[in-house]
């Protein structure tokens, strides 16, 4: 067991067999994202045009990666000592800057969403380079390749947004490429290389649970926004089924997720001799679009609750079934990481949602989101009885084999 002392006095204490828990803290620094995705998928549904989407896409993905930035940071640092809870309500700060930046970042408050993302990529690693003992010069230098890939990053946010229009969305691109790229280079620098896949050891359990955690952020505000929406409205038959829909859609994302998947992503990175090639696809990138679908079926929730009737537009329709194919995408990839085969289900869900675009266009949004929510309740369902049986037949297999054991030892 490594103790505090060994491993640096804001580092996490790693006990063996036992996962550190997410703390308070951290949930409450959550609480910032619960807006962020709020913003965007309001965002999303204003601006809901080609360049619209484009730009809304980027500030989803920046603002997936400085919280999935900070949660790798958690898993390493202590939540529960005061330093690293500083370090946390500054960043809630800086969460609460970008979110209200969003709206209008490709607008009047491009500099400011640019400085507060810069500031908590930039300012959150400095923080892990001074807490690392100088002892530990491998994390000492996992800690400056990070620091160097992100200020160059930050170069190129703050220049966009300076700028305007397109250059602002081109520049704000490349800063997005450079930190996506940066793991999976593993934040290789001239002169001192590449980091090694020990400098990258997390604690699983944790990971998994921080992750499982944005997908109910997600989920929420799905349902909030939902509820908000519906509230609203007169309560005619149209609008009602169109909420019962959306719920139960929601439902089904959720125990596509939960049921069995959560559970064996954090048993099998906790057990995972290389748990942080794992985190860094299967929890980084995979959950990316789990989290993307989810938001883009909220918008698609509101649309349907407003105009249940006439005939589904492109909007809608590229919303309705965009959405539970990206979360399908993302499950049965992250899927595939931890179990190592493709999941039936989720692949015969992601062919009926493509097939289903096709003529999408002649539903009534009504009848598209009764239509995308029975495929992803099929899909839930159809996984749950799949893994039953193999379960049991598992179970039938092992107790054949104790048999002829156990009669061989009586005889």
């Amino acid at each position: 067991m490594a103790s505090d002392t060994e491993r640096g006095a804001l580092f996490r204490p790693i006990l063996p067999k036992q996962h550190s828990r997410v703390t308070y803290a951290e949930l409450l620094f959550d609480l910032v994202f619960v807006f962020a995705v709020t913003q965007i998928s309001h965002t999303l549904l204003g601006r809901f045009t080609p360049l619209g989407a484009l730009q809304t896409t980027l500030l989803f993905l920046a603002v997936w990666w400085v919280w999935v930035y900070t949660s790798w940071i958690t898993n390493w640092l202590n939540p529960e000592l005061t330093p690293v809870r500083m370090l946390l309500f500054l960043l809630m700060l800086g969460g609460l800057v970008l979110s209200t930046s969003i709206p209008t970042a490709f607008e009047n408050r491009g500099l400011w969403f640019a400085l507060a993302y810069a500031a908590m990529q930039v300012g959150r690693t400095l923080f892990l380079l001074a807490s690392v003992p100088r002892r530990r010069p491998s994390i000492r230098m996992n800690a400056i390749r990070i620091l160097v890939w992100l200020t160059a990053s930050a170069v190129f946010w703050i220049i966009g947004g300076l700028r305007e229009g397109e250059t602002r969305l081109a520049l704000w691109a490349v800063a997005l490429a450079i930190e996506y790229l940066s793991p999976a280079a593993r934040f290789w620098i001239p002169k001192y290389g590449a980091s090694s896949i020990e400098d990258w050891a997390v604690e699983g359990g944790h990971m998994a649970e921080r992750c499982a955690g944005f997908i109910i952020i997600a989920l929420g505000e799905s349902i909030v926004v939902t509820g908000a929406t519906f509230a609203e409205l007169t309560w005619t038959t149209e609008t009602v089924v169109a909420f019962v829909s959306a719920f139960a859609g929601s439902l089904a994302m959720w125990w596509i997720y939960f049921h069995k998947g959560a559970e064996a992503g954090s048993e099998l990175i906790s057990n995972s001799s290389e748990p942080g090639r794992l985190a860094r696809l299967a929890y980084t990138y995979l959950h990316m679009p789990i989290v993307a679908g989810i938001i883009l079926s909220a918008v698609a929730d509101e649309l349907v609750l407003q105009h249940p009737e006439g005939h589904a537009d492109l909007r809608t329709v590229l919303s309705a079934v965009g959405g539970p194919l990206l979360f399908l995408i993302g499950t049965i990839l992250f899927k595939h990481t931890i179990r190592g085969w493709l999941q039936l289900s989720h692949g015969a869900g992601i062919i009926a949602l493509c097939a289903l675009g096709w003529f999408a266009g002649d539903l009534s949004p009504l009848m598209l989101s009764i239509v995308t929510s029975a495929l992803m309740i099929i899909v839930a369902a159809w996984e749950s009885i799949s893994l039953r049986s193999t379960a049991a037949e598992s179970r039938s297999a092992e107790s054949g084999a104790e048999k002829p054991h156990s009669e061989a030892t009586s005889a």
